[in-house]
């Protein structure tokens, strides 16, 4: 059986990114940094891509670049 692939928008990484931050507080970008170095360990080319997208995310909100539950705008 084939899996079938989920696009998220933007605004979907925003909100992942953000309640991942309130939960994990100061831990969440080395949870994020984990994952993907265990997932390109393991040829998990495609999952470590959305881990290292939900990092970048994690480090503007860690860096206060953007607001949690501010709208986000992609130029």
């Amino acid at each position: 059986m084939a899996a079938t692939r989920t696009h998220l928008t933007t605004s979907d990484m925003y909100r992942l990114a953000s309640d991942f931050a309130e939960e994990h507080g100061d831990n969440a970008c080395d949870y994020a940094y984990r994952a993907v170095v265990s997932f390109e360990a393991e040829g998990a080319g495609d999952r470590a891509y959305f881990w290292f997208l939900l990092l970048v995310m994690l480090g503007d909100i860690a860096s206060h670049r953007i607001v949690p539950g501010a709208t986000i705008t992609i130029h």
